[in-house]
């Protein structure tokens, strides 16, 4: 891509959303940093559901910028590339997003627009081991992955195995539960605490605060869990790796290297930042992902 095609392109970084307030404010955040790296690009936010803008009104919004362009119209159509602020490969990001990307097209022919992979880089494990450090983490502690979960057995197992590495690079107990099923949660804090943990630290895999995370901290007080003595790590948010990621699946479609953040890296992190995939896998039928 010239330097004149970035100059047009338009980066939509495309949210869950939430009813939590706290979501629409971690991603603003994480937009204006993003933006901040990559100052040669449009940087926009969208939500897939429960927040506004939606993506389909982003993307014409998109249109818009287009048709007050002044000039030749060829100098004025850009690229939209749109990444989803998901963790995982699953219902959303395969099949929920790319039918709305279908429906701005078949709206908007003169509408130019890619999607990314997901921001779910092996580099995030290691931005859970910070949250966790900036919590403080005892000895003793056993550490309860948590995630959304979703229908898709792939992208479970995937969490799951990032868990497992996460264990091996705290060298502590590590079991993943998902907040959309109320009884791994429990079975999860239970079973590290059976092993002798004595505090449950809860590791969030998620962009933000929510309601989500609230039911958690509700499980792990109730009359399942009498006495659990527990603790939660912030969200990833904007953590240099889920910004770095951001920037890393850009730059693999517009060349855009993106400018020095100036934030320190994790010290678990032992490389660079490994590229991830750009580009959408085929979107075979699936259930709804839950959320």
């Amino acid at each position: 891509m010239t330097e004149t095609d970035r100059r047009r392109t338009t980066v939509l970084l495309v949210a869950h959303g939430s009813r939590d307030p706290r979501f629409a404010m971690t991603a603003r955040r994480v937009t204006g940093v993003v933006a901040a790296r990559l100052p040669d690009l449009r940087v926009r936010l969208a939500y897939l559901d429960l927040d506004a803008p939606t993506v389909g009104e982003a993307l014409a919004d998109c249109v818009g910028d287009m048709a007050d362009c002044v000039g030749d119209m060829a100098d004025c159509v850009g690229d939209t590339l749109v990444v989803p602020l998901l963790f995982g490969n699953a219902y959303h990001a395969r099949v929920d997003l790319p039918a709305l990307l279908d429906d701005a097209r078949a709206a908007n022919p003169e509408l130019r627009v890619r999607q990314t992979a997901p921001i779910g880089s092996p580099a995030l494990t290691a931005a859970l081991a910070d949250r966790l450090d900036e919590l403080g983490v005892r000895p003793d502690d056993g550490i309860l992955l948590c995630a959304v979960g979703s229908s898709d057995t792939a992208a479970d197992d995937a969490v799951i195995e990032r868990g497992r590495r996460l264990s091996r690079l705290l060298h502590r107990p590590v079991v993943t539960g998902f907040a959309t099923r109320s009884d791994a949660i429990v079975d999860a804090a239970n079973r590290l605490a059976a092993e002798g943990c004595g505090r449950i630290v809860v590791s969030p895999f998620f962009l933000a605060a929510g309601t989500l995370l609230e039911r958690v901290e509700r499980l792990l007080d109730g009359e399942r869990t009498p006495d659990l003595d527990w603790a939660m790590a912030g969200p990833l948010g904007a953590h240099p790796a889920v910004i770095d990621t951001i920037v890393s699946r850009v730059g693999q479609v517009t060349g855009a290297a993106g400018h020095d953040s100036g934030a320190c890296a994790s010290r678990h992190l032992p490389s660079a930042l490994t590229p991830g995939t750009v580009g959408v896998p085929a979107r075979p039928p699936s259930a709804r992902e839950s959320r």
